[in-house]
């Protein structure tokens, strides 16, 4: 079990506002000085080594860095950098975010076991800002993703985050939660297939129900054969062994007023996908073990809810199978019923992503919560229309599209909401069923399995669908390095934390 959830233990934090003094410099390994585009001469004095330091200014007008080391007996590194130059507005959250983890990744690469982190110059606002972006960046460049080799790389000795200088302390309990959720979405999502396989991934799931309260259901294949989860099943039943299910964890916070969730989280979780019998060719199938992004998200957004004591019930349901071929894999033509009664003909083996999804939508949809929010690596159109810096949003809704793009904004996680329009239909019409799986030519097929998926969540329910074209980038995505991104655990802490009010407002309009 070691080898399938982070096992290192978390940096701890400490603060000392006001004056920033030698003795603390002198614990540190790092320290990261962010100061304002122009630096007037009064701010160097403020500066540990400042009269030096402006003498290298020189550096700091062409590469908006200084580089050096304090004089102290740990002979501390030291950067100082810049604000990035955004003219005269303020950085956004993405820019913010994307500056911190650039340094972040400088300070790091050494391996220190301290780091600094101090704010000159900046008013309090935009400087507890700063801090709270350079702590969420340390965690996550401090982070290690696992591996596997005989001699594994040095492990992250990062384990104290100093900030200093602010005038007053900063909460950073929900920094803390929001990092550690980031970073297990990005450990689940690049484990090897066959150590995440569909028994190792329940048995994580249960460690991490045992370790953060919830309750934990899994409904194996029998089960979901007596609810008539046949879209599901149509995916799993090609695979080599029958371990495949969905799993359902329960958070229940103490004197929560209601007893059902009026929230559900939903995760495609497949966790390797070879395009069944239409095999993908080797390049596309390469990291499929990938594929799972979705449900990452969804389970670590879970802890992250947990940890930050959210007040209101949580249900999540991840769906876990792989997608293989063989003598039993399902077919292109075939017709299957899934748990909501609806038939659907099936057309591409490889738009299996949206056949796990329907069931386990119709399941979340049977206890009706008030929204519904679905995580999914779903497409590749999404990811060619808006590459790997967006992902695409989609909802029942209309009035909801403002507020999911103002919180893509506000988390600096920025996505694009597509049309739902309902002539997209006429593209997934079947002969013989209720609705085609997909549509043959596959255009727009981001906007079309959205539709799809529409059917299978009750009028009723508010629904929020994210197409996770974000869910990997090779060059990093704002605070976070290179590879999986966990994308989405941030987005949805900022749309039901900061827009709750404006969230409840809307959907009740909306349904009103």
């Amino acid at each position: 079990m070691s080898e399938l959830l982070p096992r290192a233990r978390e940096p701890r934090i400490s603060q000392a506002p006001g004056p920033v003094k030698s003795a603390a410099l002198a614990k540190l390994d790092q320290l990261v000085v962010i100061v304002p585009r122009s630096v007037p001469k009064a701010l160097w004095a403020t500066l540990p080594e400042g009269s030096r330091l402006q003498k290298l200014a020189g550096r700091l007008d062409k590469e908006a860095l200084i580089h050096s080391r304090l004089s102290n007996p740990a002979a501390t590194g030291i950067l100082v950098a810049r604000l990035p130059d955004t003219g005269k507005r303020k950085p956004s959250a993405f820019e913010l975010l994307s500056f911190a983890g650039k340094l972040a990744g400088d300070v790091l690469k050494d391996n220190p076991r301290s780091l600094g982190i101090m704010v000159a110059g900046i008013k309090p606002a935009q400087a507890e800002a700063i801090a709270r972006a350079m702590t969420l960046a340390a965690l996550a460049h401090g982070f290690r993703l696992p591996e596997f080799r005989t001699e594994p790389a040095t492990e992250s000795k990062l384990g104290t985050v100093r900030i200093l200088g602010l005038e007053g302390r900063l909460d950073l309990d929900r920094e803390f939660a929001e990092a550690a959720a980031v970073n297990l979405a990005r450990w689940l999502t690049v484990l090897p297939a066959n150590k995440l396989d569909a028994k190792g991934y329940s048995d994580a799931l249960k460690t991490l129900a045992k370790d953060n309260g919830w309750k934990m259901e899994f409904l194996g294949q029998a089960r979901l054969e007596r609810l008539g989860a046949g879209a599901f099943l149509a995916v799993a039943q090609g695979n080599a062994t029958p371990d495949a299910g969905i799993v359902r964890l329960r958070y229940q916070p103490k004197g929560a007023k209601k007893k059902s969730a009026p929230l559900a989280l939903v995760g495609k979780g497949i966790i390797f996908d070879t395009g069944g019998n239409n095999l993908k060719p080797f390049k596309h199938m390469l990291d499929m073990h990938e594929d799972m992004g979705g449900s990452a998200v969804a389970v670590a957004t879970l802890q992250a809810l947990t940890r930050v004591g959210y007040p209101e019930p949580v249900d999540c349901w991840l769906a876990i199978t792989e997608n293989r071929i063989g003598s039993r894999a399902y077919k292109s033509r075939d017709v299957v019923t899934a748990a909501n009664g609806k038939t659907i003909e099936v057309i591409h083996t490889d738009a299996e992503g949206r056949m796990v999804l329907a069931d386990t939508l119709a399941l979340a949809g049977r206890d009706e919560p008030d929204v519904i929010i679905d995580f999914a690596t779903l497409t590749g159109t999404c990811f060619h229309a808006l590459t790997d810096r967006y992902s695409g949003v989609f909802t029942n809704r209309d009035a909801l599209n403002g507020l999911l793009i103002d919180t893509g904004v506000a988390s600096g996680e920025r996505v694009w909401p597509f049309p739902m329009d309902d002539d997209f239909d006429d593209d997934i019409k079947s002969k013989m069923a209720d609705v085609l799986q997909c549509s043959v030519g596959g255009d727009g097929d981001h906007i079309l399995a959205a539709r799809f998926l529409q059917r299978f969540v009750p009028e009723s329910v508010n629904w929020i669908h994210m197409d996770l074209s974000a869910v990997t980038r090779k060059d990093g995505l704002a605070q976070v390095p290179a590879g999986a991104t966990g994308f989405g655990v941030r987005y949805t802490l900022s749309l039901l934390l900061d827009h709750a009010e404006r969230l409840e407002q809307t959907i009740g309009a909306g349904s009103a």
